[in-house]
């Protein structure tokens, strides 16, 4: 056999994962057919010798799609961070002025976005300097766009505080968001029943509701909650400790 044979184990774990260098590939065009398969069976016999190739090779590969993802992610949140932390439609709690900026993609109907909520109630009210800002983004069906569209319609009419009441009861809401239930949650509320309930389908509310989704498909969100934290991306429910290393990264950076 040729000597570049004698270095099988490295060259066995390059192929492995899918890493070849196109020079070697060159290489291996340029092989007889005996050498080819000479070559194929020595491979796969290391391989069966030694499997943690495998495992080794799949966590750098695994290692270096994460770190490739967060980069893009990095990249969204620069690319939009005007309609993510500046936009007049969305509702801006905690402290307005606050050194770090939560922004929240979230789904009244999403179990994790329930799971969520009092984390997130917790994550701002113990560090006091967070602005937090609330996107309204159905994506789990009719319930969902109701659910957001009372709360669009709620801000709109009646401002920040009335939201947040309303944000409040539809989060831990159990009941089906029917015309009903919603009138009724505007009636304990305080507020107009017949104007939320017109303010609905308005073209404001539908306004609100398809900027954001045009927002959410440019950052390829596909599920809630997601999160921003100032410059990170996180897709997917995180527990308070979580948000809370972040955002203390994010203040040192």
């Amino acid at each position: 056999m040729r000597p570049f044979l004698q270095r099988l184990p490295i060259l066995a774990a390059l192929l492995s994962c899918a890493l070849v260098a196109p020079s070697f590939a060159e290489g291996l065009e340029s092989m007889t057919e005996a050498e080819r398969a000479a070559f194929r069976a020595e491979v796969k016999a290391y391989l069966l010798e030694n499997p943690e190739v495998l495992v080794d090779a799949m966590n750098v590969l695994q290692d270096r799609q994460a770190q490739a993802e967060q980069a893009n992610d990095k990249q969204l949140v620069i690319d939009h961070k005007a309609d993510l932390f500046a936009d007049k439609a969305s509702w801006v709690g905690g402290n307005p002025d606050g050194d770090i900026t939560v922004v929240e993609f979230m789904d009244y109907r999403c179990g994790y976005c329930r799971k969520a909520y009092q984390e997130v109630e917790d994550l701002v009210k113990a560090d006091g300097n967070i602005r937090l800002v609330l996107k309204e983004y159905p994506i789990l069906g009719e319930d969902s766009v109701t659910s957001a569209r009372f709360a669009i319609a709620v801000l709109q009419l009646h401002g920040n505080d009335a939201y947040k009441k309303a944000h409040d009861a539809l989060i831990t809401l159990r009941g089906t968001p029917d015309a009903s239930t919603l009138g009724r949650l505007a009636t304990d509320l305080g507020l107009d029943v017949q104007a939320v309930l017109a303010k609905m389908g308005s073209p404001e509310v539908s306004a609100v509701i398809a900027q954001n989704q045009a927002l959410g498909d440019k950052m390829a969100i596909s599920g809630t909650p997601t999160f921003v934290i100032d410059g990170q991306m996180l897709r997917g429910y995180v527990p308070l400790d979580g948000m809370q290393q972040i955002v203390a990264q994010e203040r040192k950076s």
